[in-house]
């Protein structure tokens, strides 16, 4: 099942022939599709994002049968490839890595190997839902935070929370101050983490006796979207 299927779709002149490549086509869109919906199913993603998911695998199954053999139109590709890089949008590392699965899909594909393709695709697709499942990388409760404090100019802002991030958080670190509202007003930025599930709430009422009920902001920390 993974031996490569050009050995027996192949004519006489070494031509690609149509069986072949119909063959290798609906393996890579069917291949590409499910992925697609996997990672659509697991992550939030917009609508092209899942269609580039679902047709990029066979379009690199075209480009690997029309190069193969044939060293200069391959860096011709390879060149292609690095332009598309700086006309895309920076993407997080799981929407990196679906690109990379897609395109590996593709690439043993247009090799000729469908039972393989296939193989990698429901070990790969397999992984990602357990992986999901589990919670395998994510901040036990979500507990890391950003909190936005507006305060008054008057007020003296140092250590002015300490005692209630003590009470509700492990940690708590000051990022930023920002002047707003002319300079009437200061922006506290702090990177928390909270000590139990489900204290948001009292966290914030508690701050709102601080700071004379100004704008109060709390949400995932910014680090979260793992870019690359």
């Amino acid at each position: 099942m993974l031996d490569s299927v050009f050995s027996t779709l192949y004519n006489s002149s070494a031509e690609i022939t149509v069986p072949l490549f119909l063959i290798i086509m609906a393996s890579a869109l069917l291949l590409g599709a499910l992925e697609a919906f996997v990672y659509r199913r697991n992550n939030p993603c917009t609508r092209s994002f899942a269609v580039t998911l679902a047709m990029l695998p066979a379009v690199v199954s075209v480009i690997i049968l029309m190069v193969s053999g044939s060293i200069g139109a391959g860096v011709a590709v390879a060149g292609t490839f690095s332009l598309v890089r700086f006309r895309s949008a920076p993407g997080s590392a799981k929407e990196i890595a679906a690109v990379f699965i897609a395109m590996a899909i593709g690439l043993a594909c247009g090799m000729g190997c469908p039972g393989l393709a296939a193989l990698f695709t429901l070990i790969m697709c397999g992984a990602e839902l357990l992986y999901s499942r589990v919670g395998f990388g994510r901040d036990p409760f979500e507990a890391r935070k950003t909190l936005s404090v507006t305060v008054p100019e008057s007020l003296e802002y140092s250590g002015i929370f300490d005692d209630l991030f003590a009470a509700y958080t492990t940690e708590a670190k000051m990022t930023r101050v920002k002047t707003t509202n002319l300079g009437s007003l200061n922006r506290l930025s702090y990177e928390i983490t909270l000590r139990e599930p489900g204290t948001e709430k009292a966290l914030i009422d508690a701050i709102r006796c601080r700071n004379g009920n100004l704008e109060i902001s709390l949400g995932c920390r910014a680090a979260e979207t793992n870019e690359l």
